[in-house]
């Protein structure tokens, strides 16, 4: 029997999945999303076109590839109507084609999963999370305190009295804000694409996944956001709803730990955050802003500036331990192809000690970072397409990551095209 190869982000997410996933591809006979919703900008380019997925798995642009949404994910029917909408329209129609499929088991989001995330961003004011307010979180605590809704419920005669039943406890809590709220208009939009989504094949994601596993087919499964943003160990509040490491595709999709083949780990160069939270080697000056705009560092979904910063080692050893990484895939080195110098995070000076590891508060105490200083190879990386290339700086800071890091760079991004990715081993 084949193993699931999983690929995940180890930052704060946006570190260029979706166009690994596209590269990666056509080795895999499936590709299947398992975790998050409709917060995900997975960016692809290819033939001078730019595609941003938010919900559908990133493998559906390549022939003859099956590509799932897990029971690990939410779903706005909305927002996946539109996508695979503006997707016909741009000559790809995997509904058409039968390449894409949902799990029973994915919860779904309704308009008033988004209200509440909106009114409680307002109330919580300068202290707000940073939600992208598609309401994932208020979802997930429908799904944890058994109250959700799930695709497979759409093609029961009551599914129009359980959505009632949940829409009024939900008007029952915004009565406690204040907040104002329209529901009707997007009602409506909702129920046309619940009717839309019933002509993609449902199935049970386990059963789904592990047939293929016992046929000898290829599974890679797909993450969104990043490890320092996982529920249980990213940095807390300031975190996604779900479980962003590898043991989320086990519960994202229904696989058993023992089908884990391959866990591919993207970073970026340099590190970027969305939203609030810490973030020990931001760069809030000119510097920072420079690796903003030279690396259109703006969030896919929302359009939201990221914060900038220098790489930061010891986050990325903690979260190559918790997903078990076995290949990295470095992204964006172009990015950092002006700088005379550019700089990692070694370790945190904390509590009056030096350390090379992720404590378990970063908000109340901040680490400040201790910086290696690295020599930059001035040179037009978007231009190389060998490995041997490569000016012998960037080998150098490769060579400095992989004894760091203590796993191999495979893979390095040069650029935002498929076609601008290099095979190092």
């Amino acid at each position: 029997m084949t193993q699931v190869d999983v690929l995940l982000g180890l930052q704060w997410g946006d570190e260029g999945k979706g166009k690994i996933v596209d590269v990666l591809s056509p080795q895999y006979d499936m590709i299947a999303r398992f975790q998050g919703g409709p917060n995900a900008g997975h960016t692809l380019e290819f033939d001078g076109k730019k595609f941003v997925l938010n919900t559908i798995p990133s493998g559906i642009f390549n022939e003859g590839i099956m590509n799932l949404i897990g029971n690990g994910v939410v779903i706005d029917p909305i927002i996946l109507k539109r996508e695979l909408d503006n997707l016909k329209k741009a000559g790809h129609d995997p509904v058409a084609t039968g390449k894409l499929v949902i799990a029973r088991k994915a919860h779904l989001i309704l308009p008033t999963h988004q209200l509440l995330d909106a009114a409680n961003e307002q109330k919580m004011g300068a202290g707000k999370i940073g939600s992208t307010l598609k309401g994932i979180g208020p979802t997930y605590m429908d799904k944890t305190g058994r109250n959700g809704l799930r695709v497979g419920d759409t093609t029961l005669p009551d599914f129009k009295a359980r959505y009632a039943k949940l829409v009024e406890k939900h008007k029952e809590i915004l009565s406690h804000y204040e907040f104002e709220y329209d529901l009707a208009e997007k009602e409506a939009s909702f129920f046309e694409a619940i009717e839309f989504i019933k002509n993609i094949p449902h199935v049970d994601s386990e059963h789904f996944v592990n047939s293929y596993l016992k046929e000898g087919k290829k599974v890679l499964a797909e993450g969104a956001q990043g490890t320092l943003l996982d529920v249980d160990f990213g940095s807390y509040p300031f975190v996604t709803s779900s479980n962003t490491t590898t043991a989320g595709a086990c519960t994202g999709l229904g696989i058993a730990p023992n089908k884990v083949g391959d866990v591919f780990g993207i970073f970026k160069a340099y590190c970027t955050r969305v939203g609030g939270g810490p973030f020990p080697t931001e760069l809030d000056n000119e510097v920072g802003e420079n690796l903003r705009q030279v690396g259109h560092e703006f969030g896919a979904t929302t359009g939201r500036a990221r914060r900038c910063g220098w790489i930061d080692l010891p986050a990325l050893k903690y979260a190559i331990m918790l997903n078990g990484v076995t290949e990295l895939i470095m992204m964006k080195a172009d990015v950092l192809d002006g700088f005379d110098t550019i700089y990692a995070c070694t370790h945190y000076e904390y509590n009056g000690e030096t350390i090379d590891y992720m404590p378990y508060d970063i908000i109340s105490i901040q680490p400040k970072p201790i910086l290696k200083a690295i020599e930059g190879w001035k040179t037009d990386l978007t231009k190389i397409t060998k490995k041997d290339q490569i000016p012998s700086q960037l080998a150098d800071y490769i060579a400095f990551l992989e004894k760091e890091l203590e796993v191999p760079i495979k893979y390095l991004s040069v650029g935002p095209d498929r076609m601008q990715t290099l095979t190092l081993k």
